[in-house]
């Protein structure tokens, strides 16, 4: 069996490799644009160049049974870009149709695409946790680019025959995570006391693990095709709990003060970080069980798990870090 894997340098996509090489009998064809990955007997890696509407993908797709599509330009934090909008479109829109329509050509059978919680909403109602099948309601251009590009794919199944599932994932942590989930450690690690013991939200995560599993359960089931997918452990938490038990998993007791949230919300609102008050005030809780209905699937590890993995990782490169550090400090 032979899958494409496009964004295979990222993040989630290091992690689904590692999950795919562990089937001795998969052959896998690697996208990359830049600098070439590490050579690997049963990995052919083709540089496909900037991903758009012009790309040609044929070299990558020969004897291609499952393409899993990670590529993407994610989610920016302050974006400087004069039409954010148009930018998202033309990587993740024009970017991920022409990649399905070369599929659909070359006789591919399954494209998985990994899509975004962002396509349902940025908050859930309150005990409401969202659905592949309620209404969408993206609010940011990367939201809008996915929901955009989920469209198009559905459409080109209905005219060429080719399978489509699309998983939305929310918030991804695993060994290697970075961005504000890496900060969260790092202020754990240093004892900082944080502002967040009075929130009351519930949050959804998802595991790099899970979610590579549940990603090769929707290249393989037959039962995916054509379905919409939402991706998490399994287990919601508040902030000030997730803040809790990973401090235990780095063996660091978090300490938490009772702010009021509408305090914090006004605080980063003055810092220009309205959408950090967001994610950690706010809720956002996702429904997994179409997922595990039709696919039959379960998280394979549990939240707590994760977050064990993922201080392990952190630890460990902290560690390795310092030591690297400290040696370039004794040779001067």
């Amino acid at each position: 069996m032979r899958t494409l894997v496009t964004g295979a340098s990222g993040f989630v996509g290091a992690g689904l490799m590692r999950h795919l090489l562990k089937c001795p009998a998969r052959e896998i064809v690697l996208s990359f644009r830049g600098k070439r990955p590490p050579d690997h007997p049963r990995v052919l890696s083709v540089d496909s160049g900037e991903m758009g509407a012009a790309t040609d993908w044929r070299s990558a797709l020969d004897g291609v049974s499952s393409v899993i599509h990670l590529a993407a330009r994610v989610h920016i934090m302050r974006d400087t870009s004069t039409d954010p909008l148009a930018e998202f479109r033309r990587v993740n829109v024009d970017g991920t149709l022409r990649l399905a329509r070369q599929c659909a050509d070359a006789g591919v059978r399954r494209f998985v695409f990994v899509s975004s919680i962002k396509v349902n909403g940025e908050t859930s109602p309150a005990g409401r946790p969202f659905r592949a099948d309620d209404a969408p309601q993206p609010a940011d251009p990367y939201g809008i680019s996915k929901f955009e590009a989920e469209g198009g794919l559905h459409e080109l199944a209905r005219a060429t025959g080719i399978e489509i599932v699309v998983v939305r994932p929310p918030l991804v942590y695993g060994p290697g995570v970075r961005a504000n989930f890496r900060t969260m450690m790092e202020w754990l690690r240093a004892r900082v006391p944080l502002p967040f013991r009075a929130i009351d939200n519930r949050r959804s995560l998802v595991s790099l693990d899970n979610l590579c599993d549940l990603l090769l359960a929707c290249e393989q089931h037959p039962a995916a095709a054509g379905q919409t997918f939402l991706a998490g452990d399994g287990e919601d938490v508040s902030t000030p709990e997730l803040l809790r038990r990973l401090g235990l998993a780095l063996g660091r007791r978090a300490t938490l003060m009772p702010i009021p949230p509408f305090l914090l919300r006004t605080s980063f609102g003055l810092l220009g970080k309205a959408d950090v008050a967001q994610r950690l005030c706010s809720s956002l809780q996702v429904d997994i069980s179409a997922a595990r209905t039709l696919l039959g699937w379960t998280p394979p590890i549990d939240l707590d798990e994760g977050l064990r993995r993922t201080a392990v990782a952190f630890l460990a490169e902290s560690t390795h870090g310092h030591a690297k550090s400290q040696g370039h400090s004794d040779s001067r």
